[in-house]
């Protein structure tokens, strides 16, 4: 997926960041799932950081410490991970909408 983000801290830019966010951590649980029965896998986390002065979040891929060995102990919390981060996704895409609405009701001239 790629968005563009707009310069500034606009609620937008803002917003896109948190989507990106949410599409890292799907993929990231997605991909535990898929692979949850390979011989040798390691699971991977997906930590988010806020991004002080520039507004939103920045996501980085870490390998999970797992000292159970057992893939399938991680199966809730990974399908948890993918249902949060959909919810993400739409509350964030919601914030792009308003702000997309709110900026076309500004610069309507017939309103």
């Amino acid at each position: 997926m790629s968005l563009s983000i707009p310069s500034g801290t606009s609620a937008t830019a803002t917003a896109i960041s948190g989507m990106r966010a949410a599409q890292r951590n799907l993929d990231t649980s997605a991909h535990n799932v898929a692979n949850l029965q390979t011989p040798g896998f390691k699971r991977q986390t997906a930590e988010q950081m806020a991004q002080p002065g520039l507004g939103g979040v920045s996501t980085a891929l870490r390998q999970a410490p797992d000292a159970s060995g057992d893939g399938f102990a991680h199966l809730a919390d990974d399908l948890v991970e993918q249902r949060m981060s959909l919810y993400s996704f739409a509350a964030n895409l919601k914030t792009v909408e308003t702000e997309d609405q709110m900026l076309g009701t500004l610069l309507d001239t017939r309103a």
